[in-house]
């Protein structure tokens, strides 16, 4: 509380117009091996996740400086198809308006392939239009590992010094109802995630254990990604003297 009222007190220093304090960006599968039920889930789950009273409490935890927000899908190296372009989430409204254009949201065709490293490559782009915000983040979904396109390590290498973070939320198949031979392929897939994509001294992996568990991940990672940011990471003013 006392870090929130400190961050609350420095804003109301900073100029009239409405700041950025992060510029989030969303990238979803939508690959081959994401069916028609998978695809519902992934954009459902992201809508009713903005809706979920905890991340619209976070959203709006810093009025004089919201959160931008922009949903791309990807699949293969030639597909991205951005869905909300840059939004910014300063009311209810605003918020609501996204979930509910996520939820009219109709799946077009797309490449089969896996273009995970030129979805990381789009993503940054994306966020390079933002800069202005005083943090930048991109947020990855994905049932499965690169198979054509640039590699994963060899973007995130040309992309490490750039100021951006990006985190992951790998996805498996039902393990609770599949058995434990699921939970080892989870578990591989977030450790290629944690080696090859994640970027940035913050950046972490949220796992969904299926698509049915894609929603409360996203919410899980929403609110970890909308913390409070540190006093370190806020704009400084230069002091009025005296």
């Amino acid at each position: 509380m006392i870090r929130l009222a400190l961050c609350l007190c420095l804003l109301t220093a900073l100029p009239a117009q409405a700041d950025c304090r992060k510029a989030l960006a969303l990238g979803l599968d939508v690959s081959g091996s994401v069916d028609a039920t998978e695809y519902r889930l992934q954009l459902d789950g992201v809508s009713a996740a903005l809706l979920h009273p905890d991340v619209q409490a976070a959203l709006m935890a810093m009025p004089g400086a919201p959160i931008r927000l922009s949903v791309f899908e990807w699949s293969d190296i030639g597909y991205q198809r951005l869905l909300i372009d840059w939004t910014t989430l300063d009311t209810p409204a605003s918020t609501r308006d996204v979930a509910h254009r996520l939820n009219r949201t109709a799946r077009t065709p797309a490449p089969p392939g896996t273009g995970l490293g030129q979805a990381m490559r789009f993503g940054a782009a994306l966020l390079a239009q933002q800069p202005d915000c005083w943090t930048r983040v991109l947020d990855l979904s994905g049932d499965g590992r690169h198979n054509t396109g640039p590699h994963p390590r060899d973007v995130k290498a040309a992309l490490s010094h750039n100021s951006l973070t990006i985190n992951a939320l790998p996805v498996g198949t039902d393990a609770l109802r599949q058995g434990d031979q699921d939970l080892e392929e989870i578990s591989a897939l977030s450790s290629y995630f944690r080696a090859w994509v994640i970027l940035g001294p913050d950046a972490f992996v949220e796992t969904a254990l299926g698509f049915d568990d894609f929603e409360a991940a996203i919410v899980r990672k929403l609110l970890r990604e909308l913390e409070t940011p540190a006093l370190s990471a806020l704009p400084m003013t230069n002091p009025t003297s005296n």
